[in-house]
Order: structure tokens, then C-alpha cells, then sequence
């Protein structure tokens, strides 16, 4: 059987350093699955309710404008990885591509579903410096002290 790893994705550099880690370092047999998390906000695009403050009311449009330009950057980004990876000799078939809303927590939905059925989470470090680090803490660290059962690697 295959080895089944997770590259979490977002738009960053830092994650497509990890894809670019991963094409090098792994084999072209792996069964990859570019898996990214986006905020459940299309729920406040849909709302119309007289109880809204004018304020929202008058920049709801602009958010959702904003929350679709986020989804179609991820949904980007996880193709140029894909690319990526086809390019070092990947089948295009072992390279999945998963974008699911928020359910708990960025950092917990990446355990939860690498669980599922992968032995590796690859993830690009961000790079918080001391202060922001401490109080704001990192989806990398949060997913390695939450990820019990799957191994973590964090590429810097």
C-alpha cells in the first residue's frame, strides 16, 4: 500500500515551500492530498436580517467579495502545488485536492482529517517571532502537540 501524506495548504510561500520539500524528498508514488481549511463565513453573506447594524449591512457585500477572492486564491494555490508535484513525476491521480470549510479549528481540522487515513502531515512553518509567537501561537504548533496518532513535519 501507498504511503498517504497531507500537505496543509493555504496560499502562502510557506506552503508551497512544503510542497516543494515534499517533490523533492518523497516518491512520486506517494498519495499526496493538498488539504486546505477556510473560515465558514458564506453564512454571513446569506444574512438579511433586520437585527444587522446598519455598518455590517453597508459592508456585507465588500466582506463576501472578500471571503470569494480568499477561496479562489486557496483553490489557486493548491493547483500550482499539484502542478508542482505532476512536474517532479507524480501521477496526477495519487495528488487529491481537498478545500472544506472551518469546523472546529484549523489546526484540529488538519488532525481530524489526516487521521482519517494519512501517516504524514507536512506543513510550511510560518515564521512568528517571540512575542506574536507566544500570545498568538501557530497552526504548525497547534497541529504538533494536537496530532497523537499522525506523524508531523514541519518545513521551514
Amino acid at each position: 500500500m501507498a504511503e498517504k501524506i497531507m500537505i496543509a495548504m493555504d496560499d502562502s510561500e510557506n506552503a508551497m515551500r512544503a510542497v516543494a520539500y515534499v517533490s523533492t524528498h518523497f516518491r512520486p508514488d506517494t498519495v499526496v492530498t493538498l488539504f486546505s481549511v477556510l473560515a465558514d463565513t458564506a453564512g454571513l453573506c446569506d444574512m438579511n436580517s433586520p437585527e444587522l447594524t446598519p455598518l455590517f449591512r453597508a459592508q456585507q457585500s465588500a466582506f463576501c467579495q472578500l471571503e470569494d477572492k480568499k477561496r479562489t486564491l486557496i483553490k489557486e494555490a493548491c493547483s500550482r502545488a499539484k502542478e508542482v508535484l505532476v512536474g517532479a513525476g507524480w501521477d496526477a491521480q495519487l495528488v487529491q485536492i481537498r478545500v472544506e470549510p472551518k469546523q472546529k479549528g484549523v489546526a484540529q481540522d488538519i488532525v481530524r482529517e489526516a487521521g482519517q487515513a494519512h501517516s504524514l502531515i507536512v506543513l510550511g512553518k510560518r515564521g512568528l517571532t517571540g512575542l506574536r509567537e507566544f500570545f498568538m501561537g501557530s497552526t504548525s504548533q497547534k497541529v504538533i502537540q494536537l496530532a497523537k496518532e499522525t506523524s508531523v513535519l514541519v518545513v521551514n
